[in-house]
């Protein structure tokens, strides 16, 4: 593992990196200028505010996708509330037009895909943990 991508809290030095998906209620597509660029600015501001790293972020017109490492004390699913419900309110107050094309008043689905990525596969990590038995673990 290449040291310039680890990163350190107090007590753990890591490289976690987070893909999440989410999209909006009912799949319509509402994230269109000048909502998309509200959005995009939204999460980055966000990002720097809770310490994560912003990796890459691409907004389509009914999905979001934020590529993004943060320390390991912060669960991904705290990461996604955060924000899937701060976007949520900024972008209602930013752009009101929104409600009327969104019934109920709701602008994300509930779920969210996440999954994880580091440096090395799941592959090398499962032959790296099976082979210290066999050089010199006991």
């Amino acid at each position: 593992m290449k040291r310039e991508t680890w990163k350190s809290t107090g007590t753990a030095v890591y490289n976690i990196n987070y893909h999440f998906v989410w999209s909006t209620k009912y799949r319509r597509k509402v994230l269109l200028p000048p909502v998309n660029e509200t959005l995009k600015g939204a999460i980055t501001t966000l990002c720097k505010e809770h310490g994560y790293q912003l990796l890459a972020l691409e907004v389509m017109p009914d999905h979001v996708h934020v590529f993004l490492s943060a320390p390991p004390k912060i669960a991904p699913a705290v990461i996604a509330k955060i924000l899937k419900g701060s976007t949520a309110r900024q972008l209602f107050v930013k752009h009101p037009e929104l409600k009327k094309k969104l019934w109920g008043g709701h602008l994300w689905n509930p779920s969210y895909y996440v999954g994880t990525a580091g440096e090395v596969s799941s592959e090398t990590i499962r032959l790296y943990i099976e082979a210290q038995k066999t050089e010199g673990g006991e």
